[in-house]
């Protein structure tokens, strides 16, 4: 059952009614947790995801509750509107200020920054408006050909990818740029590894930009620093699927790579996304919000695609702040996996989804805010 794939357990081998049936089984799922416990070694472990989504599965589906207490699953820097850094959010107030119309996802409107927040910018009169996807921006940009328009693109590879193909086509409007707050998961997990107060045990991986990346991407990791990685689906018999196979390595002292969403995710990924992101990207160090600088990890449009950059286009020069979160908020401890939400005195209290303190609280891919949104026990 090693490398165990989620959707050959579930018995989901075409469609149905009811297409994640079998992946949401109560049975499976407890049949899966109880073998868990079987094989868990008589220690403590802690693995960790990297992916809002993959924590949302697991409060909503209450998994913490089913598995062994000296399992630890521990949520990750896995919500890219939280390491947004202050700097970038504020070049986006300033972009409305100057009277760009700002595009972005509902999660940035709220993000509070030491100088305010997009919500913020447009109570006061900026132009900022929801979108769902960057053509959402250059049907913006075609409807107000008189005024400029600024992507603020914000996330990890999965939404890089389509504004890369955006940039890479050359068939931007004139008067539609791009303000890139793109981060890179791999060096982020790689900086969890040196961290000395942390110690993982295994890695989940996520599902999402592993559809980008290929499974291929994880190898690094069981090769490199002898850590057992698995990708993982979204859905309970998925991620417990995955937890298994990283409990059964652990346990055997093995290291690899496990695909159990093999449904979705190839080893080589989605080519055209990787070759578009080479294209218009380049890799640089980049800051992330509670967590510092981190190597290799920030996309920035290349020079041949300038015009595209909104950086560029308007003379934007901010150096980034080294002090970033409020005074008392625990984000990046929360990101660090060194605590649960729970383990902030603000939590639920000063910081709330209606009155969040902190940027983990804002996102829905936020841990603070998943585990107020299911009850914040962590079961």
């Amino acid at each position: 059952m090693s490398g165990l794939n989620a959707g050959a357990a579930a018995g989901v081998t075409g469609p149905a009614a009811n297409p994640f049936a079998g992946f949401r089984d109560p049975a499976l799922a407890r049949d899966l947790a109880q073998t868990i416990r079987a094989e868990i070694p008589d220690r403590q472990v802690k693995i960790m995801h990297v992916c809002g989504s993959h924590e949302h599965t697991v409060q909503k589906w209450s998994l913490r509750s089913i598995l062994p207490e000296n399992l630890e699953i521990f949520a990750g820097p896995g919500c890219p509107v939280c390491v947004c850094p202050s700097h970038e959010v504020a070049e986006a107030i300033e972009l409305a200020r100057r009277g760009a119309i700002i595009a972005t996802y509902g999660d940035m409107m709220r993000v509070p920054t030491p100088y305010g927040s997009l919500a913020g910018a447009k109570t006061a009169g900026g132009d900022v408006r929801l979108i769902y996807g960057p053509m959402d921006a250059v049907g913006l940009a075609s409807d107000n050909p008189g005024r400029q328009v600024v992507l603020f693109a914000v996330g990890f590879e999965t939404t890089a990818a389509p504004n890369a193909a955006l940039i890479a086509s050359g068939a931007m409007p004139g008067n539609l740029s791009l303000l890139t707050s793109h981060r890179l998961t791999v060096p982020a997990m790689e900086l969890l590894l040196g961290i000395g107060d942390i110690h993982i045990d295994a890695f989940i991986a996520p599902g999402h930009v592993s559809v980008i990346t290929g499974s291929g991407e994880w190898e690094l990791f069981a090769e490199a620093y002898g850590m057992p990685v698995a990708v993982a689906g979204f859905e309970p018999v998925d991620f417990l699927s995955a937890v298994l196979g990283l409990v059964r390595q652990i346990s055997r002292g093995d290291a690899r790579l496990d695909n159990t969403y093999g449904r979705a995710v190839t080893p080589e990924g989605n080519r055209y996304a990787q070759r578009a992101m080479a294209e218009a990207f380049e890799t640089v160090p980049s800051w992330w919000r509670g967590i510092g600088r981190v190597p290799r990890s920030g996309q920035v449009i290349r020079e041949k695609w300038g015009e595209a950059d909104a950086r560029r286009r308007f003379e934007l020069t901010r150096v980034p702040e080294r002090q970033e979160l409020p005074p008392g908020c625990s984000c990046h401890l929360v990101m660090l996996g060194k605590i649960h939400p729970t383990g902030c005195p603000l939590f639920g209290k000063k910081c709330t989804p209606a009155t969040p303190y902190g940027p983990c609280m804002v996102s829905h891919e936020g841990t603070c805010q998943i585990w107020s949104q299911f009850g914040g026990t962590g079961g």
